[in-house]
Parts: C-alpha cells; structure tokens; sequence
C-alpha cells in the first residue's frame, strides 16, 4: 500500500505526459471548428479599404491549423457597395497563425480574396486573388477545378489526412498548409 502512495504521482505525471503528447500530435493537421467557439469568432462585419461589409454565417467556417492557431473564412456580402469593391472581394480570411495559401506564405492577420471563376458550364480553372486591409494584392494564383467534389458549397474547408486542406469556392479550390 505504501509503494502505491510513493507512485501514485510518478503514475499520475505519465498517464498526464501520454495524453499531452498525444494531443501534440493530433494538432499536426487541419481541424475544423464548429459550435461556440466558431459562433463567438465569426464578426458580423469584416472591414476592408474603408467599408464594413457583412459576413454570411451559413457561408463561414473555421479551422485549427496544424500549428494549433485558428483561421476563419467567410464569404461576404457587396451587393449594394460599389461596383469596384463588389468586383474585387467575395470573401474573407482572418488568420492567428502563419498559413500558406497557393504555396505562399501568409502572416497572421486579416485579408480579403477574390475569387474569378469561370463562366458557368465551363471547365476552366479559376484564378484567386488575396488582398491585404488596404486593397493592395499579396497573392496571385490559378485554382484548379475539382468535377469529383459532391455536392460543393459556396464556401468551404476541406481537411485531408495527410495535414494539407483546400479552401474551396464552388468547385475550385487552393491549397493551405
């Protein structure tokens, strides 16, 4: 009974250190987030080049990246802003860890995108553009159309096993890592 009590804590510490590295490597690929914690992230409105536009929940969501930080994605909605702006941005990033989109890296903080695609009943790829809060474009890239994705939505992160996602507008997507 003694020898219990003088191990007890020495068990305790490695049944706590098991689960703890555990948890490690599970945050080595993209998760996504849903319920409060993406309800209580999301803002109403995203501001950009001077405007704040509003986000469309039912076109949001959210993911834990691999490095355990979070990063949010949203359409928004220009319909009634200028034609300029409504031509520029569909969506919204806002990001608390370093994320590379189009296999180019992105600081934390928040962005709009452009998404082009193209005309409907063509196949052709799409092309993604990534802007900072003051308009100025940080990436440029094509996005490659996925005829195997059911049922797309407008917006969405798809999480693979292999720690990679793709950000997805429609059928056409980019890579995140």
């Amino acid at each position: 009974m003694r020898n219990l009590r003088l191990f007890a804590p020495l068990i305790a510490a490695a049944l706590l250190l098991g689960l703890w590295s555990g948890n490690a490597f599970a945050q080595k690929r993209f998760e996504l987030v849903t319920g409060k914690a993406f309800d209580s992230a999301l803002p109403k409105d995203f501001y950009i080049e001077g405007n704040a536009i509003p986000t469309a929940k039912r076109n949001a969501t959210m993911v834990r990246l691999p490095s355990g930080a979070r990063a949010l994605f949203s359409l928004i909605d220009t319909t009634g802003y200028a034609s300029d702006v409504a031509a520029k941005y569909v969506g919204m990033i806002i990001t608390e860890g370093e994320l590379s989109i189009c296999g180019q890296k992105v600081a934390v903080g928040s962005y709009g995108f452009g998404w082009q695609l193209p005309a409907r009943g063509e196949e052709g790829p799409g092309a993604f553009k990534l802007y900072n809060q003051a308009g100025a474009t940080l990436i440029e890239c094509a996005t490659k159309r996925d005829a195997d994705l059911k049922q797309p939505k407008p917006l969405e992160v798809i999480a693979h096993q292999d720690g990679t996602a793709r950000l997805f507008h429609g059928r056409h997507g980019v890579d995140l890592r």
